[in-house]
């Protein structure tokens, strides 16, 4: 027994400290990421051509609404955390012995980051282990502008579409700094699963996550009332008012943010 608890521990010292070091990305913007490189694996396989959309852009090229609306969307406490959102994290967990299996939730903005760009989609423990290790290199690394700098510009925002600027032009035709407030919201709502979410869906979660997104915005004092209602009539129009009852079968954690 001893030997194997050796052996375990050996094994598991060596999967963790062959992890990446995030020092690389503090000034160079990576090539590519495990979640392109997968995607394109897939198409491969399925026998298609694997397409890829993605133009980097800075920062300060993203209209803020927008950056407000991924920030509050997927990680509202992203400036006060390390890396790690513990009480979200805490309560995932919770969920996830009561289940009886892992489930999704509870990854900050930073955990996100890490997973597309050196992991895979797989939800099994070690996975998430090893997400937790890198989003603390990241954290330890970079700073939070070059943290949601990265991510912005790799998360996935449909099939073959990478970054915002890429979302941004393939979506609604514009460019990210151009970003509406109602169109940065939709973007933001489409996250969970970018691409079964797409506006052209008629996907009645992506309606009603947007909306919401759009009510925190002001909630949060990041738009005026008169900025949310313009914004909430305008989701409408990009979106229909109230797409039919899709079950919510696309609500599933499929894209690897």
């Amino acid at each position: 027994v001893g030997g194997v608890l050796v052996g375990v521990l050996g094994i598991s010292v060596l999967t963790f400290a062959g992890l990446p070091d995030a020092e690389a990305l503090v000034k160079e913007n990576p090539k590519t990421t495990a979640l392109i490189e997968q995607r394109a694996s897939e198409a491969r396989e399925a026998g298609r051509k694997p397409r890829r959309k993605q133009q980097w852009v800075p920062l300060s090229a993203v209209s803020k609404p927008a950056v407000d609306a991924v920030l509050l969307s997927e990680d509202a406490s992203f400036y006060l955390h390390d890396g790690v959102d513990t009480v979200e994290l805490a309560r995932a967990v919770g969920q996830s012995v009561e289940a009886g299996k892992l489930g999704r939730g509870a990854s900050t903005l930073t955990q996100q980051l890490a997973k597309n760009l050196w992991l895979s989609t797989d939800r099994s423990l070690v996975r998430k282990l090893k997400e937790l290790v890198l989003a603390h290199r990241l954290e330890e690394a970079l700073t939070k502008q070059r943290i949601l700098t990265l991510y912005l510009n790799v998360v996935e925002w449909g099939n073959g579409v990478y970054g915002i600027e890429a979302g941004a032009r393939d979506h609604f035709g514009v460019s990210a700094s151009q970003l509406s407030v109602a169109q940065g919201a939709v973007l933001a709502a489409m996250l969970p699963s970018p691409r079964k979410r797409s506006p052209s869906s008629g996907s009645r979660a992506l309606w009603k996550h947007a909306h919401r997104v759009v009510d925190s915005l002001k909630t949060y004092k990041r738009i005026s009332a008169a900025q949310a209602e313009s914004a909430h009539a305008e989701v409408d129009r990009l979106l229909g008012r109230a797409p039919a009852d899709d079950g919510g079968g696309d609500d599933a954690d499929d894209d690897g943010t």
